[in-house]
Parts: structure tokens; C-alpha cells; sequence
């Protein structure tokens, strides 16, 4: 890493979705903010599921993070609230210098399970910070092949040949 640096949660404004037009995956997610936003956008007073790194002024990494309730918990044993964590991504000016891993690690500090559907040829890095493929379950997963990362305590659900979950 090139410098300490912190993860901040980034604030829903037309300046923060200038710079994620930066972002290779910048998408329909994106686009449909910005037009929400257009017609009462208040700088710098809206929650934001958005964390980003900067360094100096550019904003270098940038990943969402969403909790979602215990009540629609498919994937842990026991069901409990977990992180799912999206769009996780760095500039290619800044890969390989300990900037996803940042991410990664903040989510991590909720001591609560995630899981993710890792971006094409990303599977390596997930590897490296802990995470592994889900039991593919047909119903549940459409056709993603979600990882998750369990803290101390947490299983992963088992799945039957017929995609119900179950625990055993």
C-alpha cells in the first residue's frame, strides 16, 4: 500500500457519481441514482450503502455494503443479519497494493457473515481474503455462484440435492 489510508462511507452526491464513472463496472445502478437524485439531491445528506478509499483526491476503490435482515437468511446457520457486499472494485493504477483487502477487512470488522458474487476472474482475490463458493442452490442462487466469509461460530447452511435449505 502506498500510504495508510481509511475507508469512509462515500456521500450520494453529483460528485461522487462523476467519480464512479472512473469504475469499469459503473452501471444501471449508478445511472438510476443520479436521475432519482436530480430532482432533490441535497449535498451531502443522504445514507449511502457506498465505502470508498481516496488517495489524495481520487477516489481509488470503492465497494457497496448492504445488511440484510436474519428473516432472509438463506445462507447461514444460525439464520442470522449478514453483510452483502457488492461492486467491490479498485482502478487499475492501484491494484495489487492492499486496497481491496482494505474493503474487505471493514466489512469484516462487523463480525457478521458476507456474501458476495465476485466480479469475472476476481476468484483468486476472494480466496485470499477467506471466502469460498456456496453450496450452489438452484432455487436460491439463480444461476450467481455467490462466495461467502463466516466469523467464528457461523456454518454455512446445507443445502439438499433439491435446493431446500436445511440445516443439518
Amino acid at each position: 500500500m502506498l500510504e495508510p489510508v481509511s475507508v469512509e462511507r462515500l456521500v450520494i452526491n453529483f460528485k461522487t457519481l462523476e467519480e464512479f464513472k472512473q469504475f469499469k463496472n459503473y452501471g444501471n445502478q449508478e445511472l438510476s441514482m443520479l436521475e432519482d437524485l436530480q430532482g432533490n439531491i441535497i449535498e451531502n445528506d443522504s445514507v449511502s450503502p457506498f465505502f470508498g478509499i481516496y488517495y489524495g483526491s481520487a477516489l481509488v476503490a470503492r465497494m457497496s455494503l448492504y445488511r440484510v435482515d436474519a428473516k432472509y437468511d438463506q445462507y447461514f446457520d444460525p439464520p442470522q443479519d449478514y453483510l452483502e457486499l457488492w461492486k467491490l472494485e479498485v482502478l487499475p493504477g492501484y491494484r495489487d497494493k492492499g486496497f481491496g483487502k482494505k474493503l474487505v477487512d471493514f466489512a469484516k470488522q462487523y463480525e457478521l457473515p458476507i456474501k458476495t458474487s465476485p466480479l469475472i476472474n476476481s476468484q483468486g482475490f476472494w480466496e485470499k481474503m477467506g471466502f469460498h463458493k456456496a453450496k450452489y442452490d438452484m432455487e436460491r442462487d439463480l444461476g450467481s455462484n455467490p462466495l461467502i466469509w463466516t466469523p467464528e461460530g457461523v456454518t454455512e447452511k446445507e443445502t439438499s440435492a433439491f435446493g431446500n435449505t436445511q440445516t443439518l
